[in-house]
């Protein structure tokens, strides 16, 4: 008699209801020291919070074997991002030389700020140019430290000041919250659980929400005698308010990213090997295309990189035997879907999984800056708004710096610590 299949296989092949997946338009991945975790702690919200840890980093590759493998032939595979000086140490592919110029460099951008003669000269180098004159790293060996930065440009247009930071950022988050990991996501639903927890939180403080209200496409604020903003809704209804809060809804080409989002019929198991000897099972991997990893037909420039976050089951967002690819690129248009396309269909044949894995549903989209879909009007004091999010595919904190100067002007000197409240529920030991 043929077996039952269990509910995890029957999970590989179908997709299944709605409500069974959740996914981000917008991932993005926290790291350790992110300044939003300590504001998370110190405003209580992390306690309805559950945090997953991001494993490893891939950078996709492909080698040329030549004529002494029976022909031209190229292999294109994955290769593991080392997480610092000891996994350098233990790569047996790398040999001695190129094993002293990558060590040279971490003990460099360890304190890179301290070392300016090292680098300040260079701030608008390309930095593969950079790697290559100052630490002798050849191009080989460039694709791993660029993948840090998370650059959304070329490696060309990819500067030293931008990703100096950047890969320092990553390689000081390592070992923060456990061995071998330095970034996390929330569970659920990435960033918008977040704003979840926050919103609930706001509710038992006594905030109100309506929803499906907008202002009307051309308000203009009135100001009353008691000085407060008065604007008019959609339905025509006023409202008054001592402080307007708002975003703007600006838009610009230049700040645009091409997403799909695929629901694959594999759980991708190998992405998520085990980070280190007693880290928490990863739930997230990251997959960098360097620029000029792939190439479209009908175009010869070299085009920007494409970064794929793998979650797995274990986030909350698709059933157990499935798995969520999230990618994106800043290649605009057609010919950016076109790439992430074609970066898809590239992991699934080199990740080591047979036979390959099915999409079973897939959704592409463009999304650009904004921090509102409605203009606020201007002229008002007391009518606020923020400027356009960053597109980072990690945290950006000075997201919470706009925030917090926003809420000083509210507030005042004498409104307190900035997100610094206590517990508005009873929680016991438990829980």
């Amino acid at each position: 008699m043929k077996p039952e299949p269990t509910d995890s296989q029957n999970a590989q092949g179908k997709l299944s209801f709605s409500r069974a997946y959740s996914l981000a338009l917008s991932p993005q991945i926290i790291y350790a020291r992110s300044t939003l975790l300590q504001h998370l702690v110190s405003s209580r919200v992390y306690r309805q919070l559950e945090f997953l840890a991001v494993g490893s980093w891939w950078v996709y590759t492909h080698d040329h074997l030549g004529k002494a493998t029976g022909g031209d032939v190229t292999s294109k595979k994955l290769l593991k991002v080392p997480n610092g000086r000891e996994d350098v140490f233990q790569d047996h592919q790398l040999d001695f030389k190129a094993k002293r110029a990558l060590m040279k460099f971490l003990r460099f951008i360890t304190e890179y700020e301290e070392q300016t003669e090292v680098w300040n000269d260079h701030r608008q180098q390309p930095f593969p140019d950079f790697l290559l004159e100052q630490f002798k790293i050849p191009a080989t060996l460039q694709g791993p430290l660029l993948a840090l930065a998370l650059s959304p440009s070329s490696s060309s247009q990819t500067t030293t000041e931008f990703a100096l930071p950047r890969i320092a950022r990553h390689l000081r988050s390592i070992g923060i919250f456990g061995a071998g990991f330095g970034a996390v996501l929330p569970k659920w639903g990435g960033l918008a659980e977040i704003s979840q927890v926050s919103c609930r939180a706001c509710a038992v403080g006594g905030g109100v929400y309506v929803l499906g209200k907008g202002l009307t496409s051309n308000t203009e604020a009135s100001t009353t005698s008691e000085g407060e903003a008065k604007l008019y809704l959609k339905d025509g209804e006023a409202v008054t308010a001592k402080w307007v809060v708002g975003g703007s809804s600006s838009t610009t080409g230049e700040d645009s990213y091409c997403r799909l989002t695929a629901i694959v019929a594999s759980p991708l198991a190998p992405l998520f090997s085990p980070i280190a000897e007693e880290a928490p099972a990863p739930a997230s991997a990251v997959i960098v295309f360097p620029s000029g990893s792939l190439s479209l037909d009908d175009s010869n420039e070299e085009l920007p990189p494409v970064h794929i976050f793998v979650h797995s089951s274990d986030t909350g967002e698709c059933p157990s035997g499935q798995s969520i690819l999230y990618s994106s690129t800043s290649l605009s248009s057609e010919m950016g879907f076109g790439l992430l396309r074609k970066a898809v269909d590239a992991l699934l044949v080199a990740v080591e999984v047979t036979p390959k894995p099915d999409v079973l549903w897939s959704i592409q989209y463009q999304q650009h800056a904004s921090s509102g879909t409605e203009t606020l009007p201007a002229g008002n004091e007391h009518i606020l708004g923020f400027p356009p999010p960053s597109m980072d595919l990690a945290f950006d904190d000075a997201l919470l710096d706009n925030v917090k100067e926003v809420w000083q002007k509210i507030v005042g000197e004498d409104g307190g610590e900035f997100l610094v409240f206590q517990d508005r529920e009873v929680y016991d030991d438990d829980e």
